[in-house]
């Protein structure tokens, strides 16, 4: 029995000096980083003003006063990129990326910190409900005619709030709808690019949708309609929670 067992332990050193097995170490997280939470996408549906409510509208969390979170302290932790795919919105690559822009800079101008990266134009960027690691924005049909723009924001929303951070955005502006996209301000027909940008880009950086009639006046409020500028412009509400959360 004994030689039985030598001679199995020579023969698997035997094999194990011909086959190395590589095991992978576990890094030395920093404390708390390992429980913040699987990787988790939140799904934004913005409709059309005077439709039904969603029965769960936006998904966000912690609502204070005229604004809410994607969760607590779930914000980007580092600049990331974007690309425009300006394709499908009867639009012009100035204007799209212009209406994008102004957007952006919209949240930023009240944060401590830059929020977003540089956006580009890319004709093969599409949206997608799957993480891939890129940040788009793009034109085109949803199965709803009802809603307006569609975001999907990847990131780790549970454990010490400190941790917390958005990873990924998406965003869709549905072109199969009665609508056109364009600026309201020279045509009040149109829905305003600008206008629900801004909306979807609080998303992007953390913010959650608000239903309340008393948040009406706020960038974040749930619902937009054609012809609609005032998302344009951060209201108390917005600005209160963008500059807390940055």
């Amino acid at each position: 029995m004994r030689n039985t067992f030598w001679r199995f332990v020579f023969l698997l050193t035997a094999v194990l000096a011909v086959f190395p097995v590589s095991v992978l170490a576990q890094p030395d997280l920093p404390k708390g980083l390992a429980d913040r939470g699987p990787l988790t996408r939140i799904k934004f549906i913005h409709y059309r003003k005077a439709l039904a409510k969603p029965s769960s509208p936006g998904n966000s969390k912690k609502q204070n006063s005229c604004f809410s979170y994607l969760g607590s302290g779930a914000k980007w932790r580092t600049e990331e990129d974007y690309l425009v795919n300006f394709s499908g919105s009867g639009l012009d690559e100035t204007a799209v990326l212009d209406a994008v822009t102004k957007g952006e800079s919209e949240w930023e101008k009240y944060g401590s910190q830059n929020i977003f990266g540089q956006g580009r134009a890319d004709a093969s960027a599409i949206y997608s409900d799957d993480f891939d690691g890129q940040n788009v924005l793009a034109f085109g049909n949803y199965p709803d005619a009802g809603v307006i723009a569609v975001t999907s924001v990847w990131g780790y929303f549970s454990g010490p709030p400190g941790k917390r951070e958005l990873v990924e955005w998406d965003m869709l502006l549905n072109t199969g709808s009665s609508w056109q996209f364009g600026d309201a301000l020279s045509d009040s027909s149109k829905m305003d690019l600008q206008n629900i940008t801004t909306h979807e880009l609080g998303h992007s950086a953390g913010m959650g949708d608000l239903y309340s009639l008393s948040c009406d006046q706020e960038t974040m409020y749930g619902y937009s309609a054609e012809g609609e500028i005032i998302k344009r412009d951060l209201n108390q509400g917005d600005i209160a929670g963008i500059s807390s959360l940055y």
